[in-house]
């Protein structure tokens, strides 16, 4: 089977268990953009089913999404059944599937991969900053510093742009009074004033979402708090959530579901709550590198390379997959086990960039990449 390339975060410190974390960083544009990042090996076969081909069904038995219940996008490839919302999107023109894609790293490692991904660079550890923290730095100035809603920052906007981190909470939420004596005690010293100061007014931003009870946020209730900051005119427009629990190797079939019904929950809150800024945003959704082709023993997957990105938002122009599919018969796999890359995220990433704050490509290209070669040219993917 061929394709054409062009077809259809100082409050907060306690961390939200096996929940996505949501990071933000101002910048003075109204156009937004989201990174989500699917940390642990997202299986793209499953997700973005190549269901007309027989070799796909025969390396995964049972693992196979059944073509009856799969939501098509066109006749070779279909949807999970989970994503509902990104199916909706399709058809609306604001989403589109980047098919056999790669970052630049081949050893199956996740903290490795994640590091290449997040970083930029050709290898692990190349390089010390983020490429989102470098993106920053070539946007308008303006507003407040960038950022962070989580515990930490991660990789990808770590670098010379000071990040604030921010982590919605577990612990009740305090009382105006707690907040009164607090705001007194700290008004004599400038610096601990300062920050509070960014505290409160982050938690204002939240909606009162950020604490509350339990220690599990769900998707829709994250994409509600990144909307209602998102959605602010004074709000940040750069952001990146976490999401975790990718790495099937044992029952893939239940757990892929429930992690997709979350991405997709996560995705329609996000639509829902942004309002009129939803046609300026942009949401990129990449993970380290994809699974085994064949099924293992245990009902899951295992370590692979190219997997699927997405991208969805009002900012999207037209629905479609890009993909210069490779084949999944044996003499067609990577290494004869894996989805061969044959697109490089480093250049969907910074073109997707490019596109959605009016910059220069090559320039974005070698500040994002450094060293990256990117020989394939992508179509138009956003509005102007």
């Amino acid at each position: 089977m061929s394709m054409s390339l062009d077809r259809r975060s100082f409050l907060g410190t306690a961390a939200i268990f096996a929940a996505p974390r949501v990071l933000f960083a101002q910048a003075a544009t109204e156009r937004r953009f989201v990174f989500i990042i699917q940390r642990g090996g997202a299986d793209g076969l499953n997700t973005v089913v190549p269901y007309a081909e027989p070799a796909y069904s025969r390396a995964r038995g049972a693992l196979a999404i059944d073509p009856a219940a799969a939501l098509k996008l066109d006749g070779s490839f279909a949807l999970h059944p989970s994503l509902v919302e990104l199916h909706r999107l399709y058809g609306a023109g604001q989403a589109s599937f980047f098919h056999a894609v790669a970052s630049p790293y081949r050893d199956r490692s996740h903290f490795d991969g994640q590091n290449v991904l997040e970083t930029g660079g050709s290898a692990p550890y190349q390089l010390k900053d983020g490429w989102m923290n470098r993106l920053v730095g070539m946007l308008p100035r303006g507003g407040k510093q960038p950022i962070a809603f989580s515990p930490a920052v991660p990789m990808a906007l770590r670098g010379s742009l000071e990040v604030t981190t921010y982590a919605p909470t577990a612990l009740p939420r305090a009382s105006d009074d707690l907040l009164t004596r607090v705001d007194q005690l700290y008004a004599k010293d400038a610096q601990l004033h300062a920050l509070w100061s960014s505290a409160l007014e982050a938690r204002e931003m939240a909606g009162g979402m950020a604490g509350g009870g339990g220690a599990r946020q769900d998707a829709a209730a994250l994409g509600r708090m990144a909307a209602s900051f998102l959605a602010r005119p004074d709000g940040p427009r750069l952001a990146m959530i976490e999401t975790n629990g990718w790495d099937t190797h044992t029952g893939q079939n239940g757990r892929l579901a429930a992690q997709l019904r979350g991405l997709d929950n996560l995705v329609a809150a996000l639509r829902e709550n942004l309002g009129a800024a939803w046609a300026q945003t942009t949401l990129l959704i990449a993970t380290e590198f994809g699974r085994t082709v064949a099924a293992n023993g245990t009902g899951g997957t295992d370590h692979g390379t190219a997997s699927v990105a997405m991208l969805a938002g009002g900012a999207v122009q037209h629905g479609r997959i890009v993909a210069d599919w490779p084949g999944l018969e044996s003499a067609n796999l990577y290494e004869g086990r894996d989805l061969k890359p044959t697109l490089a995220l480093d250049a969907l990433v910074a073109s997707v960039c490019s596109q959605a704050f009016g910059l220069d490509p090559e320039r974005t290209s070698r500040a994002l990449f450094p060293g990256a070669v990117h020989a394939k040219a992508l179509p138009q993917l956003l509005r102007s």
